[in-house]
């Protein structure tokens, strides 16, 4: 039985590469699948892209563990991300830490990774993509 699922599609006015590459290292983000502008079958309407676009990401895939994220450079202009946060549930501390710390590299720290009262190791903080991420191990009784 197939059922229907939520997916986080992220854009990154014009940085989408660049994020990619970013979290390949940060949080061991597989690609799947990435298409340029260039590669499409179709060319965008007129107008709906800069020009100097072919080169960026039109629509990309990738992985973190089991979960799929899909991504794009827009269509030109910045993009503007609130209201949400991408949440990492590491299986240790190690990787807890690992992921925290590059995640942090160039970004803000807003809480940082430490026990709290639901979990062993919490932190939170704005990439430099201004991603918000949440990394959170769950407590031993519900791994």
């Amino acid at each position: 039985m197939n059922q229907t699922t939520i997916v986080p599609y992220l854009f990154f006015g014009g940085h989408c590469e660049e994020a990619l590459d970013f979290y390949k290292n940060a949080v061991d983000a597989q690609v799947e699948m990435m298409m340029r502008f260039s590669d499409s079958p179709e060319p965008p309407p007129p107008g709906a892209v800069p020009p100097d676009f072919d080169s960026k990401i039109m629509h990309a895939s990738f992985r973190i563990g089991s979960s799929l994220v899909m991504a794009s450079d827009g269509c030109g202009g910045e993009s503007t991300l609130g209201g949400f946060a991408l949440s990492v549930i590491p299986v240790n501390k190690e990787d807890a830490t690992r992921m925290f710390n590059a995640l942090a590299d160039g970004g803000t720290v807003t809480m940082p990774l430490g026990e709290t009262f639901f979990s062993p190791c919490f932190g939170m903080l704005k990439d430099r993509f201004g991603m918000e991420w949440m990394i959170a191990m769950q407590p031993a009784e519900q791994v």
